[in-house]
């Protein structure tokens, strides 16, 4: 009886030393990047935009190349979190470079593009989006969320480590670019909701004019308020400094919040919102902007879709968190999303075509 008793203490004991190994290594590997950060451009042209002529913009969240229609995700109640496998990551990848190719935007915003992970079985979707060979004529940049430490949970499947960020592509020259850091948890929530940060591209515009493009990615699980509230404030900031330097300002991406401010009803979906279906606070905009809507509520074609479970048109949970706030020197002709089904992404892309206003 003794001999039990201390194997199983002996098994306790190295059990305890294991797991708080792990939870050391978790805290000692994590860290942030800088609040500023310089991103290094790929730009293959030195064409500017113009005034007074057309432009479309895509964003698309091709979540990390993972999700065909009948993935569930297990932080929104479903049943993975890693890909099938890696040809279902490259079959996904595919789907969305034709996609991005037929739409043939003049500028495209990409969130939860992986460059190196477990989850994705090391696929670098960085380096597909942005090679010459894959999608010519863009300038790219590659703006870095994060770089995780191997997350061991859910325990029969664990996500693992990922190295995950947006990218940004133009047909014209990007003269510069700017990582800023957003405001996340500071307690343990901050090692599952992860690291998030915007990008702030310029693009010349002939008259010695600038168009500020930012890339963004919101915090989708976060319970805190005050975090979403501080991501926002950062966000308003920058757009607010780009148009007081007197330049044109498009932001773009997946803000995990309703955009419509009212998806429940056009889409008679559940009215209590999920940690990011929270309405848009569009009442807050900073002067000059505007939530680019045009005719999405009458088109009722959704962006994003609830990962507790396969798709099912008509029967899932969907909204629209992604879209565009343009300042009011950008002519918004026309907004839509593309009726993809969800086939490679939980995200459909969304388009805006626009004119900046001289």
């Amino acid at each position: 009886m003794k001999r039990l008793f201390k194997g199983i203490l002996i098994l306790v004991i190295v059990l305890v030393v294991v797991v708080a190994g792990y939870v050391a290594y978790v805290f000692l590997s994590y860290k942030r990047l800088p609040e500023t950060m310089e991103l290094a451009v790929e730009s293959t042209t030195k064409e500017s935009f113009a005034t007074n002529q057309e432009y479309k913009i895509m964003s698309y969240n091709i979540g990390y190349g993972a999700y065909p229609t009948d993935y569930s995700f297990f932080m929104d109640g479903g049943k993975y979190s890693r890909a099938y496998d890696e040809a279902t990551v490259e079959q996904n990848m595919l789907g969305i470079l034709e996609t991005t190719a037929d739409v043939n935007p003049d500028i495209a915003l990409f969130q939860e593009v992986d460059e190196d992970g477990d989850r994705s079985f090391h696929v670098n979707e960085v380096k597909q989006l942005t090679d010459e060979e894959t999608l010519p004529g863009y300038s790219s940049v590659y703006a870095q969320n994060y770089d995780s430490a191997y997350l061991f949970y859910p325990v029969t499947n664990p996500i693992g480590k990922a190295k995950s960020g947006i990218v940004t592509l133009a047909k014209g020259e990007i003269s510069q670019s700017t990582r800023y850091s957003l405001p996340i948890d500071t307690d343990f929530n901050k090692f599952f909701d992860l690291d998030r940060a915007i990008s702030v591209s310029e693009i010349p515009v002939k008259g010695d004019k600038t168009l500020t493009l930012i890339n963004l990615h919101l915090s989708a699980f976060t319970k805190n308020r005050k975090v979403r509230e501080a991501q926002l404030n950062l966000l308003f900031d920058q757009m607010t400094q780009a148009y007081e330097a007197g330049h044109y300002v498009i932001v773009g991406g997946d803000y995990n919040h309703d955009m419509l401010g009212n998806s429940p009803e056009v889409f008679g979906t559940q009215t209590e919102p999920f940690n990011w279906t929270h309405p848009f606070p569009e009442s807050e905009l900073p002067e000059h902007f505007q939530v680019a809507k045009g005719n999405l509520a009458q088109a009722k074609i959704p962006s994003v879709r609830r990962n507790n479970e396969p798709y099912v048109k008509g029967e899932s949970f969907v909204s629209i968190v992604d879209g565009f706030l343009v300042s009011d020197n950008v002519k918004v002709n026309q907004v839509a999303v593309i009726d993809n089904g969800f086939a490679n992404s939980d995200h459909n892309p969304i388009t805006m075509n626009f004119t900046l206003v001289e």
